[in-house]
């Protein structure tokens, strides 16, 4: 089974599903190349039935694509303080568990990825509601949200998601469309604690970080897999124009031993492109041209993905690392 591993859901409370959308910094510069990402217009950001086109854009894109079976959908946690207290003020979007919960058993082409901040007074209660309804996987970003996944207060929380075997897809290296609470949470290092623990967890973006602009970490992350195998990244947001692709880096991903840690990811609705990697020399003109031509969004990154030497195993390696993939 080939899945894409880094699927963002974006909703604006349409039709009762409990998301928001308020836009702050460059969420809101780049808010016209997100929608038409994935095939809608600004017009319909702002319009009465957003939620549901967004998902139908989804499926559509899912179900026309020959390189992708299914699409891990993420939740958005709101950023919260150290004694729990929920900062809705310092978030762009709020994506609410039960929202892919349900998708994801209303359409079998989703798998659940939840997010829950393990300060939440009700986090445990969260935690097993989320288990029983199917979740495959825990997303964070623990640089935007403020979470220390290595603070020893969430020692329980870690080891029920072991017990549970339920991953941890964070982020990791660069952000610079959120409001960010703890820069130095951006390093692989914040998985220590969860490794240690025996969850298993996935640093998405590999540690990357946009050149010239932000730390980063792709160094922190190959130590840290080679010496705990319960760790994986993803190459989410790696064609497009991040900035956080060089060739040195693309080497470093697409052979071995790194290569057998990589999951498949694209980071929809941010867009994919080859332009840069051309730029560097990562990519032929003639791919790059052939990968301009595909309209489907999932298609596209993972076309763009193979162009650039990631193998196909980094396409099903996540069916047997997320939780409750049948």
């Amino acid at each position: 089974m080939r899945i894409d591993c880094h699927v963002h859901i974006v909703g604006t409370g349409t039709f009762g599903t409990g998301c928001w959308y308020r836009p702050r910094g460059l969420t809101r510069v780049g808010e016209p190349f997100l929608v038409r990402a994935v095939g809608l217009t600004r017009r319909d950001l702002h319009g009465p039935d957003f939620d549901r086109m967004y998902v139908d854009c989804l499926l559509e894109s899912v179900r026309n694509s020959p390189s992708i079976d299914r699409a891990l959908i993420l939740a958005h946690e709101l950023p919260h303080r150290d004694d729990g207290t929920p900062l809705p003020e310092r978030s762009s979007l709020y994506v609410p568990n039960d929202y892919v919960l349900r998708l994801a058993k209303e359409h079998t082409e989703f798998l659940p990825a939840v997010s829950i901040h393990p300060a939440r007074k009700d986090a445990f209660d969260e935690l097993e509601k989320c288990l029983a309804g199917g979740a495959s996987a825990l997303k964070c970003l623990p640089n935007v949200q403020g979470i220390d996944w290595n603070d020893r207060r969430y020692t329980a929380f870690l080891e029920r998601m072991a017990e549970a075997g339920l991953p941890i897809l964070a982020h990791t290296g660069s952000e610079r469309t959120m409001p960010v609470m703890d820069a130095k949470l951006a390093s692989p290092q914040v998985l220590l604690r969860p490794l240690e623990i025996g969850v298993t967890c996935i640093a998405a973006h590999a540690g990357t970080g946009m050149m010239l602009l932000d730390p980063d970490y792709l160094h922190v992350f190959t130590d840290m897999a080679a010496r705990y195998p319960n760790l994986y990244g993803d190459n989410s947001a790696l064609a497009g124009m991040s900035f956080r692709l060089r060739p040195s880096a693309l080497r470093k991903l697409t052979s071995a031993p790194l290569c057998d840690r990589i999951l498949h990811g694209s980071d929809l609705p941010v867009p994919s492109s080859g332009l840069l990697p051309w730029l560097f020399g990562m990519l032929s003109w003639k791919d790059y041209r052939a990968s301009a031509t595909i309209a489907n969004p999932l298609e596209k990154d993972a076309r763009l993905k193979r162009m650039l030497g990631f193998g196909e195993s980094t396409f099903t390696r996540a069916a047997s690392v997320l939780r409750a993939v049948n």
